[in-house]
């Protein structure tokens, strides 16, 4: 039950801090959505062995949470569910790849804990940069720009949606999960033998939902095309931050800070 509570938070969490006013937030949300998508590029194009390089893209979600005045426990919370799956992803490289890389004292290091701390690592830097974005640009805005950018509609109206109304679908959750409870005063969780039956009920009545929801759209003229409120130009202060930020990032990627950062220390 808290669990769900703590989700429902988080979402209404990141809508209000996607209301600031700080310089990220005033940022034109294509400029965001640029930098972010380079960003994730970058990030993920570096070589699976090289973590001292890779931790160098450190600097962009700590000094972008500190500019937007982004608390950073709601976005660690998040972070925490994607890293279980890269957890496992990596764990077989550990398993299958022992040729020794380096030894640091008398602790061999094989290349396959090198690329499991790079995937790691990279699922946490990929994971607050897409969470930064979320939180300092409103999601209206984010699939506008998608739009423009040639994303099919289909695909941004189906983030749109499904976005807008998983806060619906947790509260159905959290309904009939208070009820089993009350049922079953002494159970500590749903029993598995009920688990198929809470499941099914939960789809039937997320289908019933869901068509409730499309009546309301189609009586509001709802014709198959979500409207977007558009945003104003990109100003010159925009043009001059993404020329900034992605020639920074592009020198953070092609040459070695770390080893120019390591020779003055």
């Amino acid at each position: 039950m808290s669990t769900i509570t703590d989700s429902m938070n988080t979402i209404s969490s990141l809508e209000e801090m996607a209301e600031g006013n700080t310089i990220i937030h005033r940022l034109h949300p294509m400029v965001k959505l640029i930098i972010t998508m380079i960003y994730l590029v970058l990030v993920i194009s570096f070589n699976p062995y090289n973590i001292t390089g890779l931790m160098v893209f450190a600097f962009y979600p700590v000094i972008l949470m500190a500019l937007a005045e982004i608390p950073y426990k709601p976005l660690l919370k998040r972070l925490l569910v994607a890293l279980p799956f890269s957890f496992f992803a990596g764990l077989s490289n550990i398993i299958f790849n022992q040729q020794l890389a380096l030894m640091i004292g008398p602790m061999p290091i094989s290349y396959g804990v090198l690329s499991f701390i790079s995937i790691m690592v990279k699922t946490i830097f990929t994971v607050m940069a897409v969470m930064i974005l979320i939180a300092t640009t409103s999601l209206p805005k984010i699939s506008y720009q998608l739009l423009s950018i040639k994303v099919p509609k289909i695909i941004v109206e189906q983030i749109m949606l499904t976005y807008r109304y998983i806060s619906v679908l947790l509260e159905q959750v959290s309904n009939m999960y208070t009820a089993y409870i009350l049922r079953a005063p002494a159970a500590k969780g749903i029993k598995m033998k009920d688990m198929g039956v809470f499941v099914g009920q939960l789809l039937l009545k997320s289908f019933d939902r869901a068509e409730s929801i499309y009546v309301a759209m189609k009586c509001r003229g709802y014709d198959g095309n979500y409207l977007y409120a558009k945003p104003s130009p990109i100003q010159k202060g925009d043009w001059l931050f993404l020329v900034l930020a992605s020639g920074i990032l592009c020198l953070m990627r092609f040459f070695d800070l770390s080893l120019f950062i390591g020779s003055f220390l």
